[in-house]
């Protein structure tokens, strides 16, 4: 991040919306927007913007995971591959 570069005020990201597109595209430097000296909003790429929403998603499963271990709610590779062969067993007498 070049805070020089990709910090601004609303008024210049009005007067350059085009421009901040494709420097955000481009960079995949996200831009903080302010208004009235405090930061209010940023501006990003769409692909940085799935990518980030992607890691969180990853991030939240390992944290369900680490609760799911803390409280005792786990289970055996055997169990798991057990539970999925009797699964299908199942599907293929329906």
């Amino acid at each position: 991040m070049n805070l020089r570069e990709d910090i601004r005020p609303i008024s210049y990201i009005k007067t350059n919306a085009a421009e901040m597109l494709k420097r955000v595209n481009n960079t995949h430097n996200p831009i903080i927007i302010t208004q009235n000296g405090e930061a209010k909003a940023v501006l990003m790429d769409t692909e940085t913007y799935q990518d980030m929403r992607n890691s969180l998603g990853i991030l939240k499963l390992l944290a369900e995971g680490e609760k799911d271990i803390e409280n005792g709610n786990v289970y055996t590779q055997d169990e798991v591959f057990s539970a999925i062969e009797e699964k299908l067993l199942k599907m293929k007498s329906e």
